[in-house]
């Protein structure tokens, strides 16, 4: 029998995100990294690294089946950008905001969101898992017989489903019939009719459910149990997704180095990241933690009406914990994010890693969506912009001068970057996209002199 939440959860806090009250939440169980213990985890920087190896491996099979990879080498990667006028926009020139840039995997090729990282690299491996099975290549690294004609005849005979509010599986459908497998993707009630036609129009079979996530995901679990031939990729318990986000912060490196820019005690590192179910951002924020150690400080950024993660790590003790339990109902434009229970797989490995957690209303997305296209020409979809007000929270609030103040951080942020990870919208539709702005430009002038985003 579990403890009643009300005794678990400290009441200001639950007062706060019952009434959807935009907050910065700081995780008292952040540890510095030489005092986390590798083995509770489960899996290793060795394990990403090993990860990184396989998407190389995968880069000339990539190429064969997406002539837009050639130009990259097979490498699905997105530009890590200078954003100096949405700061300058946002904070004028003050000199306590560092550096700004933008991650921007709302241009992802393929699927144009984050879920490319991890949706596509699970495809591939069960891809090649069944082709060494059933004798059509061997286990040498060479994959360019997946794209074989017997291995498509193969992959015609197997399934591979997954459940989703959109980009998940967007990834996980397109990828699977690229390859000629079969594809399901059980989407839930909040994924948007774009999602789906462009899903149906490259033969996927899309199902949909009057539930949430969690009910899309139970879905396609229950469909896929005892089916040998259905590949189920579970969102909320897979280590392959995590392993295939987690080499974003190999390649962050990478992008850095080749900018120049420098992540040590007196240059730190903060990292904001839109947070649904948890696997993009916690596989991320796993492979930079255990790369950069304490010179980087992780924020997931949440809807006021879907703090999943935020709600899990709260409790005083480590339990399944559904958004509903205070009264949400997660309804919000951030059809990505709008999930009712954290990952039980990702949210320990979480506990001592995550700086925060911060939450955003709608009006935050939509405004920090119009102040993006007006600044650096950039179009994302609402979600994307939930990372937007993360420098504010640490610039601006009270909650944010603790964090600081904790970490030795005061005098450093001058020479501090902060990186706002965008997340989807690459293929979103020309008239949605303008209504969107047009939501964003409304909100702007009924008050041009907020700047806050998040208002910190």
């Amino acid at each position: 029998m579990s403890v009643p939440l009300i005794l678990t959860l400290p009441p200001h806090l639950q007062r706060q995100l019952s009434q959807r009250t935009p907050l910065l939440w700081l995780n008292p169980s952040w540890r510095p990294i030489d005092r986390i213990d590798p083995a509770a985890a489960g899996m290793q920087m060795r394990d990403v690294r090993e990860a990184h190896v396989r998407w190389q491996r995968f880069a000339s099979l990539l190429r064969t089946l997406y002539p837009e990879l050639i130009a990259s080498d097979g490498i699905i990667e997105s530009p890590l950008l200078a954003a100096d006028r949405l700061r300058t926009s946002v904070v004028g020139d003050a000199p306590r905001a560092g550096r700004w840039l933008i991650k921007t995997d709302h241009a992802l090729p393929i699927a144009g969101s984050i879920k490319a990282r991890g949706g596509i690299y699970e495809v591939l491996l069960h891809a090649e898992e069944l082709a060494i099975e059933h004798g059509l290549t061997a286990a040498d690294g060479n994959t360019s017989a997946l794209a074989s004609e017997g291995a498509r005849a193969l992959f015609a005979r197997h399934e591979i489903s997954v459940g989703s509010t959109g980009n998940l599986g967007l990834s996980i459908g397109i990828a699977a019939a690229a390859l000629g497998f079969q594809a399901t993707v059980h989407m839930s009630s909040d994924a948007k009719p774009w999602k789906k036609a462009r899903l149906r129009d490259r033969g996927v079979t899309v199902v949909e459910h009057s539930g949430d996530f969690g009910a899309a995901v139970a879905a396609g679990r229950a469909q896929a149990r005892g089916k040998p031939d259905i590949y189920f990729v579970d969102d909320e318990n897979s280590s392959r997704l995590f392993l295939g986000y987690s080499v974003a912060a190999l390649r962050l490196q990478q992008q850095l180095v080749g900018q120049g820019i420098k992540v040590d005690a007196q240059h730190p590192l903060f990292v904001y990241l839109p947070c649904g179910v948890g696997g993009a951002p916690g596989g991320i924020t796993f492979g930079l933690r255990n790369l950069f150690g304490d010179h980087v400080h992780c924020f997931f950024a949440e809807p006021v009406a879907s703090p999943c993660m935020l709600l899990r790590l709260a409790l005083a003790e480590d339990r399944p914990v559904s958004i509903r339990e205070i009264e949400l109902d997660g309804r919000t434009e951030a059809d990505g994010l709008a999930v009712g229970e954290a990952s039980g797989f990702v949210a320990p490995l979480m506990r001592p890693l995550l700086s925060g957690v911060f939450t955003v209303t709608d009006d935050d997305l939509f405004a920090g969506l119009f102040r993006l296209d007006q600044t650096e020409r950039l179009r994302i979809e609402p979600s994307a912009a939930a990372a937007f007000p993360g420098p504010l929270w640490l610039l601006q609030s009270p909650q944010g001068d603790r964090y600081l103040a904790a970490h030795d951080l005061e005098n450093h942020m001058p020479a501090a970057t902060h990186i706002l990870w965008t997340t989807g919208g690459a293929f979103v539709p020309d008239e949605e996209y303008r209504a969107f702005h047009e939501r964003g430009r409304l909100l702007t002038l009924r008050d041009p002199t907020d700047t806050s985003l998040g208002q910190a």
